[in-house]
């Protein structure tokens, strides 16, 4: 039976939390596909602008997926736990392991299948943070990150080319452990780190990057990773996150 709040949302709304509600319960399991867009209108006596309405919903939450010329089928793909804090521990990367084996408990593999190493001028909001003057150079390392072949992560570093020039950090490949263990090794372990989280719509080539659907938001996520008794910032990591594809997670105590 209608409540009187349910009476009162846009028609778009209850189709949509009806078939959110069908996916959480399984009764439309992944994989499944939703009812087209004339058995929807037939069956809540609405208009197709309104079922699209209340597909674009089920989409914009990461929760559904349009195949062109199929259907609109519930995704498949589980989201990532971004754990905030274990990843960045010394224990992780002070071991040979990468930050981003934290993330992945199940046994999938987070690859990266696009790389760019490069020396040139600091963006002015980078040179900002790392404390570098006018015309002073960084490294900068550009990754995407691919989960169940699908982009996830867009991840691009900034270190001041006065730490890391000549070490492999320059290099494609960093080795065990990966940009934190190669800064220890140079005198740099970082002992603090910083991350800013805020969210919007992405930008078209983030949007194709990523293989984003039309009306899914982004993530960013700047890290910045301090040395020297966390006075030196060394590194400022941007990062952009498909938000359908994580879940961010801190776990600390009180």
């Amino acid at each position: 039976m209608a409540t009187d709040a349910s009476r009162r949302e846009p028609k778009y709304q209850r189709i949509a939390n009806a078939l959110k509600a069908e996916i959480r319960s399984g009764v439309l399991g992944a994989g499944s596909r939703i009812p087209g867009e004339n058995d929807l209108m037939a069956q809540y006596g609405v208009a197709r602008m309104t079922v699209r309405q209340a597909l674009s919903v089920l989409q914009s939450e990461g929760l559904t997926e349009a195949r062109k010329g199929v259907g609109v089928f519930v995704r498949t793909f589980q989201p990532l736990r971004r754990r905030g804090i274990q990843r960045l521990a010394r224990e992780q990367w002070g071991t040979g392991r990468s930050v981003w084996d934290a993330d992945l408990g199940d046994g999938r593999e987070l690859v990266v299948d696009q790389v760019e190493v490069r020396e040139g001028a600091a963006p002015e909001s980078v040179a900002r943070v790392l404390g570098l003057g006018v015309g002073e150079r960084v490294w900068s390392r550009s990754r995407r990150f691919v989960l169940d072949g699908k982009p996830v992560l867009l991840s691009t570093s900034y270190l001041p080319a006065s730490l890391v020039e000549g070490s492999v950090i320059t290099q494609p490949d960093t080795g065990p452990g990966g940009i934190y263990a190669r800064l220890a090794e140079l005198g740099h372990r970082p002992v603090h780190f910083r991350e800013e989280i805020r969210s919007r719509m992405p930008l078209p080539e983030e949007a194709l990057k990523l293989s984003l659907p039309a009306g899914t938001p982004v993530m960013l996520v700047c890290r910045t990773a301090f040395a020297e008794e966390g006075r030196r910032p060394v590194e400022v990591n941007e990062m952009v996150l498909d938000a359908a594809a994580y879940v961010l997670e801190y776990d600390f105590d009180a």
